[in-house]
């Protein structure tokens, strides 16, 4: 039977540990680009399930981004407003390609 180095089984590893990281950075990133629908997330956030959000009941960016997006301002979210929302792209707002001088 053939022994099997130390070097071999390391190098063996570490493909292994690379090739297990990368897929999961692929995953993330893909999770990351899609936004939720609302029906998502009202499904996920609703609390009193009345088909709107409310500050209260939203969490991370939606969170951060309540005021932009709650254009009667209601203090609610309705499906209408969230699909009138266009989110901004790139650190400053910009959009993917546009450079400014």
């Amino acid at each position: 039977m053939k022994k099997i180095s130390l070097k071999t089984v390391a190098m063996l590893v570490v493909f292994v540990c690379f090739g297990l990281s990368a897929a999961t950075a692929q995953e993330k990133d893909e999770k990351r680009k899609k936004r939720p629908s609302f029906s998502e997330l009202v499904k996920d956030m609703d609390a009193n399930e009345d088909g709107k959000l409310a500050l209260d009941e939203v969490k991370g960016r939606l969170k951060e981004r309540f005021a932009a997006i709650d254009a009667d301002e209601d203090g609610f979210i309705t499906e209408e407003e969230f699909k009138n929302n266009k989110p901004k792209r790139g650190r400053n707002g910009e959009g993917k390609g546009k450079r400014s001088n």
